[in-house]
């Protein structure tokens, strides 16, 4: 089964003697810091993306090994014209405190890669730098994808019944991608299933700096959970209005659909269900009028059941 799934990129940094010489265990010659610029790549999670699939932390392991050297191109061009890039080292990032919706700590594989400092590089280092090429996706070969509810592989129809994505029982429905096979390629592409996969910023900070910046830390900590209630609550009311607004769709289908949007489509499509439930159910007049020809009164029509 292959597999193509999207990440993001990251800042430069300086090229320590211990990348050279991992990137000399890649190049055909030895190449200086100044011949080479290097960045981080976020190139796949734990977490369940858009696809309703998943890598966990063994596949996660696999694939730490197996994309040092793995070449990047554009949009999965299996083309030699295509590289860009190559992976140079590969490790794992958990982050303890952050849960994913499977409930295990959040972990993701960074890759660090390196290019040449050439003329015809010299436009896409700026895009990296500028952050215009940032989102990027990787293509794999995996075994199984395994049903979250039942266990099954959940392309066998004859032992598993469940749909990526909808909901059993409250629980949701996704595919563990187990058992890599092989790691193909890292792209630049424009939009990435993985929510959180690109490049990542690069970030010199000292042991007192950041002492100094906890507060900060904390106070953006707890604004971003603020956010994330936000967002949750803008979710559910959409999938509630909506409910009321298309009564043909199951209130779980609604759910999914708003589990799938940002901010800015979630305000506006709860705009929009708010717009057409005035018009299906106008608000009635609770008031009678004497009519200008005598001393008959309109009906309370707001009340009629």
């Amino acid at each position: 089964m292959n597999i193509i799934k999207e990440a993001g990129v990251g800042g430069s940094g300086t090229v320590s003697p211990a990348d050279l010489a991992l990137i000399h265990a890649q190049s055909k010659k030895e190449l200086t810091e100044e011949e080479v610029y290097t960045f981080c790549v976020r190139l796949c999670d734990n977490e369940v993306d858009r696809d309703f699939e998943r890598f966990p932390l063994a596949s996660l392991e696999e694939l730490a090994e197996r994309f040092v050297g793995k070449c990047g191109v554009f949009d999965h061009n299996w083309s030699a014209k295509e590289q860009v890039a190559r992976i140079y080292r590969a490790e794992l990032v958990r982050e303890e405190q952050a849960r994913t919706a499977a409930g295990e700590p959040y972990c993701y594989l960074k890759g660090y890669a390196y290019m040449l400092r050439t003329p015809g590089n010299e436009e896409l280092i700026a895009e990296i730098e500028g952050g215009i090429k940032r989102e990027v996706s990787i293509g794999c070969g995996v075994e199984r994808a395994v049903c979250s509810v039942c266990g099954e592989d959940i392309h066998d129809r004859g032992r598993c019944a469940h749909i990526k994505g909808q909901r059993y029982g409250g629980q949701l429905c996704w595919a563990d991608l187990t058992g890599v096979i092989d790691a193909y390629e890292w792209s630049f592409v424009a939009v990435p299933a993985q929510r959180q996969a690109g490049v990542l910023k690069h970030m010199d900070m000292s042991w007192k700096e950041l002492v100094q910046a906890r507060p900060e830390l904390k106070r953006l900590e707890r604004e971003a959970e603020t956010g994330r209630r936000y967002l949750a609550q803008l979710r559910r009311e959409v999938a509630r209005l909506g409910g009321l607004a298309e009564p043909g769709l199951s209130h779980e289908t609604m759910a999914r659909i708003a589990d799938r949007l940002e901010e800015g489509e979630l305000a506006a499509l709860k705009a929009a269900y708010e717009d057409r439930l005035e018009q299906l159910y106008p608000a009635g007049s609770q008031l009678s009028y004497q009519s200008s020809q005598g001393l008959e009164t309109q009906a309370d029509e707001g009340f009629r059941i």
